[in-house]
């Protein structure tokens, strides 16, 4: 098995969760898209740590619940998600990401 074949695997092992499930609980949300993304609609209460910064900026993370990281499709969450566990934090990825969240009719903060 060579090292793409581990990363898919790793994919696989990450808690996901839908927009729905992401309305119906509390805690940290954490953005991983760019600033001018982010500027542009967000989930509301989203912290925004862009995804090439999570690990330098692992201490902003408030932990005790779950995170749920989100971007705006779904990939660079799952990638941070995978970062985010590699250091011990518990956190989930939102499928489908900003975009599934404004599809479904949930506000956005600007």
């Amino acid at each position: 098995m060579d090292r793409s074949d581990d990363k898919e695997l790793d994919s696989f092992m990450i808690e996901h969760i839908t927009v729905d499930q992401l309305a119906a609980r509390t805690g940290v949300v954490v953005d991983v898209r760019e600033p001018d993304e982010f500027a542009a609609g967000r989930v509301p209460g989203a912290l925004n740590i862009p995804r090439h910064r999570l690990t330098a900026r692992l201490g902003e993370i408030p932990t005790g619940s779950p995170v749920a990281v989100i971007c705006q499709s779904g990939r660079r969450s799952a990638q941070g998600t995978e970062v985010l566990a590699a250091a011990g934090i518990d956190a989930v990825t939102v499928d489908g990401g900003t975009a599934a969240w404004a599809q479904a009719g949930r506000p956005l903060e600007h």
